[in-house]
């Protein structure tokens, strides 16, 4: 299995300018102490929650990680 920062990378190039999970994908790659390795949704979740980059962040990764457990 990838790690959830894989998985979330392939919405970094949607074409939608205000999707929420471009914007979250796009800050995760740019944040440099992201858990990149990680692949459990306590990890991620807690460092989203100390550093969550727009309001509705916690959702988003919520969608993400859904379709992550989905997919992989």
């Amino acid at each position: 299995m990838r790690s959830f920062y894989h998985y979330a990378m392939r919405y970094r190039g949607v074409e939608s300018k205000n999707d929420d999970r471009k914007i979250l994908a796009e800050w995760i790659f740019q944040d440099h102490s992201f858990p990149k390795q990680a692949k459990d949704y306590q990890t991620i979740s807690s460092y989203l929650e100390m550093h969550s980059p727009f309001a509705n962040a916690l959702n988003t990764f919520d969608e993400i990680w859904e379709a992550y457990q989905s997919d992989w």
